[in-house]
């Protein structure tokens, strides 16, 4: 068995079935179930059909149909509940191969297009948050954005 290799709070992460593409993943500890940013999904005879990312970014071209899928209901840390298609692809993390299940979200408002949670992480990955490659300036911009809506909902 592979020990557990150490990890920070953002990960590049390589996805070999998206034609090895790389994306920065978030990784949330407080999370149970991994989402990655599909921006269309439609159910066909052969599966479902997924094109993730949006229009301009490197990954939309590619368009992945998944013979086996399912549906769950995700319930976020506000209450909120939504229902969200599953799949499994692999995914290679800090040079470890592993399979990893996605629930499908629109991340577009997030900083990250992935988020990869503790069922992806368990008994391979330990967290330690000082590490990691964040998209600073992103996150900058982010956390900008979200003052001044907090702000005009204040006006």
């Amino acid at each position: 068995m592979i020990g557990k290799i150490l990890i920070g709070r953002v990960e590049k992460i390589a996805f070999p079935d998206l034609g090895g593409n790389i994306l920065h993943a978030r990784i949330d500890t407080g999370a149970k179930t991994s989402s990655i940013w599909a921006s269309e999904t439609e159910e066909v005879d052969a599966g479902l059909r997924v094109r993730f990312m949006a229009p301009g970014h490197d990954v939309y071209e590619d368009e992945i149909i998944f013979p086996h899928y399912d549906r769950v209901c995700i319930s976020s840390s506000m209450g909120h509940k939504q229902l969200r298609y599953r799949i499994k692809m692999p995914i290679v993390m800090q040079k470890r191969r592993i399979m990893a299940t996605f629930t499908l979200a629109d991340r577009s408002s997030q900083t990250y297009p992935v988020l990869i949670g503790r069922s992806t992480l368990h008994g391979k990955f330990i967290v330690d948050v000082q590490l990691g490659s964040p998209l600073v300036e992103a996150e900058k911009r982010r956390l900008k954005e979200l003052q001044a809506h907090i702000k005009e909902e204040h006006i």
